[in-house]
């Protein structure tokens, strides 16, 4: 008789114990699932690594505007053909004039050239300004000749005010200069003669 009723006591016990396991496992998991969600993207933070549409109907030769691609600053230089010029006047002086060393983002094949630009519009520099030293943004030093802390034969280009990096007007790092390599091209392509995307082209998004 006593060993029934102990059958039944454990069993009670038993019961009981998987009961309480199950609601504790499932408070877990209503615990858990909101925490777990919290570490998914936000859109802000999606936002961020998008493409960007830029407008540059109003970009006039020489003259250059400044987006937000990725928390990073994009230079769009609207080169003139004496700046170009400056761009094959640089070449001798430059560390890498063929850009065989990408930084943080390789190449696109189509600003494979002395330009860095696409063939249909080589006057337009579409650049990351950070430079490749210690992630300073240049400054742009398009006037030719002496100037302060630049060479008496400068061509025009950008200067790193932190620890003197000179970059051409293709954004190609100088000789002898702590920068190591040139300023990375985005991918980016034009959806119009006036418009363009940062972070996207033919291929896909970046």
């Amino acid at each position: 008789m006593r060993d029934n009723e102990n059958d039944r006591v454990d069993g009670s016990r038993r019961n009981w114990l998987i009961a309480t396991s199950v609601a504790s496992g499932i408070g877990g998991v209503a615990t858990v699932v909101p925490f777990v969600a919290s570490f998914a993207p936000s859109e802000k933070a999606r936002a961020a690594g998008a493409p960007v549409q830029v407008d540059i109907t109003g970009l006039e030769p020489g003259s250059m505007m400044t987006v937000a691609w990725r928390g990073k600053p994009v230079w769009i230089l609207n080169r003139t053909a004496r700046m170009l010029a400056d761009c094959k006047k640089a070449d001798p002086e430059l560390a890498d004039p063929h850009s065989e060393h990408s930084f943080s983002l390789p190449l696109p094949d189509y600003c494979n050239n002395e330009y860095r630009s696409r063939a249909e519009h080589q006057n337009i520099l579409v650049a990351v300004a950070v430079c490749t030293h210690l992630g300073c943004t240049p400054t742009p030093r398009f006037q030719e000749g002496p100037q302060a802390n630049l060479p008496d034969d400068w061509p025009g280009g950008f200067l790193c005010p932190c620890h003197g990096s000179t970059y051409d007007l293709a954004g190609r790092v100088f000789k002898n200069k702590p920068a190591p390599q040139n300023l990375d091209i985005p991918r980016y392509m034009f959806t119009s003669p006036t418009q363009l995307v940062i972070g996207k082209d033919e291929k896909g998004e970046a």
